[in-house]
C-alpha cells in the first residue's frame, strides 16, 4: 500500500510540474512570437474619439421597431465627422444590417442591447464570404469592410435574435435532408473583411442566425473577454461557430467563453480541388488561443472544413467541458490541405474525442478533378493535457490523407477506449503518456 501511494503521488507531482511549463516565446517552428501577443491593454472609450449616443440622434428607445436606417445614419454622420464611437446605451436597439465606416467604432453600454431583426429582407445581399467561397450573400448584423483599426466594446450584448432562422433550417433540413447550410436565408452576427489592428472585447453575441464571428483577410485581430454562446438544445442554433478565422494572421483569442451548436474555433481559408489556386483564398498563421473556457461545442478547436493553409496554431491554458472534440483536423477530400505546426498545451476537462482526424465528406464534390488532392497533418503536438473521453486518438486511416510527426507528452487520459495505431503516423512520439493510470510506449 505504501508503495502505491509513493507511486500516486509521484504521478500527481510529474503532472503538476509538467503543466507548469509552457512554451510562451516561439510559434511551433520555432519562430519568435511578437511582442503584439502579450500586450493586451483593454480600449477605453474616452480613447475612441467623440462619443455618439443613438439616442441622441433621432434613434429610439423602443425594441420593437427596427430602426436600421437610423442607426445606420449615425455610423455614416461620425465617419463624415472624421469618425468617433458608435454608443449603445442601456434599452434593446432593433436593426438589420449595419456597415462600420473607416475610424468608426462600435461601443455597447452595460444593460445595452443592439438586437438583430429576424427578418432576412433586413439584410441585403452583397459581396460576401461564407464556407470558403467568396459569393453575393446575406451581410451580418455588424459588418465592418476594410475598416482598419475596428473596435467593438463595452459590457453590453449583441443578439442575433435567430429562433426563427433556426426554426427555418430545421424546416428545411426535414423537407431535405441533404440541403446545404447556405439553401437556407440566415445572417451572421459580426463580419470583418480585409481589416488589420481590430480589437473587439468584453461583449456578449448570442444567439446568431449563421456564424457568430467571422474575420475574412485581417491582420492584427484580438478578441479579448469574450462572452459567446447559442443553445444546443431545445430549438438548436445550427452552423453558429463562436469564431471563424478565414485567412488571417497575427491573431488572438483571450479569456473568452464559447459554447455554440458547431464548432467554436474554426480555422478557414478555402474550399475545392484547386482551392489553393484561388486569390481568394489564403492561409491562417500566427494564431493563438488561451486562457479560455470551452462549453458545449462540436470541437474546441477545428481545422477546416473549408481550409487549405494553417500554420503556427497555438491552444494553451484552456478548460473544455462538454466539447465533442479537443482538436479536430478535418481532412476534406476535394480539397488539398496542409495542417502544420499546431500545439495545444495545458488543457484540462473533457472532450467525447480528444484528438479526432478524418475524412469530411459533406458536400463532397471534386468538379471534374480526375484525381483526389492529398492532405497533410505535420508537426502536430498534444502537451499536458488532463482529460477524460470517449476516444482520445480518434484517428482513422485515409490513403489521401499524409500524417507525420506528432508528439504526445505529458497526457494523463481517462479514456472508454485505449487503443493508439501508431502506424497511422509516420514519425510519432510519445512521453509520460497515461490512459486510465496505464503507461502508452
Amino acid at each position: 500500500m505504501r508503495h502505491f501511494l509513493i507511486v500516486i503521488l509521484g504521478l500527481l507531482g510529474f503532472f503538476q510540474t509538467a503543466y507548469s511549463q509552457t512554451d510562451d516565446t516561439t510559434f511551433p517552428d520555432g519562430t519568435i512570437i511578437p511582442s503584439w501577443f502579450r500586450e493586451n491593454t483593454k480600449i477605453k472609450l474616452k480613447d475612441l474619439g467623440k462619443t455618439y449616443t443613438i439616442t441622441d440622434f433621432g434613434v429610439n428607445q423602443d425594441s420593437t421597431k427596427v430602426q436600421t436606417t437610423s442607426i445606420q445614419k449615425v455610423i455614416d454622420l461620425a465617419a463624415s465627422n472624421g469618425g468617433g464611437v458608435i454608443v449603445i446605451p442601456k434599452g434593446v436597439f432593433l436593426s438589420g444590417a449595419l456597415f462600420f465606416k473607416p475610424k468608426t467604432h462600435l461601443h455597447i453600454v452595460a444593460n445595452g442591447v443592439l438586437k438583430g431583426s429576424d427578418l432576412i429582407a433586413d439584410y441585403p445581399i452583397m459581396p460576401s464570404r461564407m464556407e470558403g467561397q467568396n459569393l453575393d450573400y446575406f451581410p451580418a448584423l455588424v459588418n465592418a469592410y476594410e475598416v482598419d483599426g475596428f473596435s467593438i466594446s463595452g459590457k453590453g450584448t449583441i443578439n442575433g435574435n435567430g429562433l426563427n432562422y433556426w426554426k427555418a433550417f430545421w424546416q428545411r433540413r426535414k423537407e431535405n435532408p441533404k440541403c446545404t447550410n447556405l439553401e437556407v436565408s440566415r445572417p451572421r452576427l459580426v463580419f470583418i473583411w480585409n481589416s488589420n489592428n481590430v480589437q473587439i472585447q468584453d461583449v456578449k453575441l448570442i444567439n446568431s442566425g449563421f456564424w457568430t464571428s467571422h474575420y475574412y483577410k485581417c491582420t492584427n485581430v484580438k478578441l479579448l473577454d469574450l462572452y459567446i454562446y447559442s443553445p444546443h438544445i431545445g430549438v438548436k442554433a445550427p452552423s453558429t461557430d463562436a469564431i471563424d478565422i478565414d485567412a488571417c494572421s497575427n491573431f488572438l483569442v483571450k479569456g473568452c467563453y464559447m459554447s455554440v451548436n458547431d464548432d467554436a474555433i474554426a480555422l478557414k481559408g478555402g474550399k475545392g480541388p484547386y482551392a489553393d489556386q484561388d486569390k481568394n483564398n489564403g492561409e491562417n498563421t500566427n494564431v493563438i488561443i488561451e486562457n479560455c473556457n470551452f462549453g458545449f461545442c462540436h470541437s474546441a478547436l477545428t481545422n477546416g472544413s473549408e481550409a487549405i493553409h494553417n500554420k503556427n496554431i497555438i491552444m494553451r491554458n484552456c478548460e473544455v467541458k462538454d466539447a465533442s472534440r479537443l482538436l479536430w483536423l478535418k481532412m476534406r477530400p476535394d480539397t488539398p490541405q496542409r495542417y502544420e505546426y499546431i500545439r495545444v498545451e495545458n488543457i484540462k476537462g473533457d472532450a467525447k474525442t480528444g484528438l479526432a482526424v478524418f475524412a469530411w465528406k459533406q458536400f463532397f464534390d471534386l468538379k471534374g478533378r480526375p484525381d483526389i488532392p492529398l492532405s497533410y497533418g505535420d508537426h502536430i503536438t498534444l502537451k499536458n493535457i488532463e482529460l477524460s473521453c470517449d476516444v482520445f486518438y480518434g484517428v482513422e486511416k485515409d490513403p489521401n490523407v499524409r500524417l507525420s510527426n506528432f508528439s504526445f507528452e505529458n497526457l494523463k487520459i481517462k479514456t472508454l477506449n485505449d487503443e493508439m495505431d501508431k502506424s497511422l503516423i509516420q514519425g510519432i512520439t510519445l512521453k509520460n503518456v497515461y490512459f486510465n493510470s496505464k503507461e502508452i510506449q
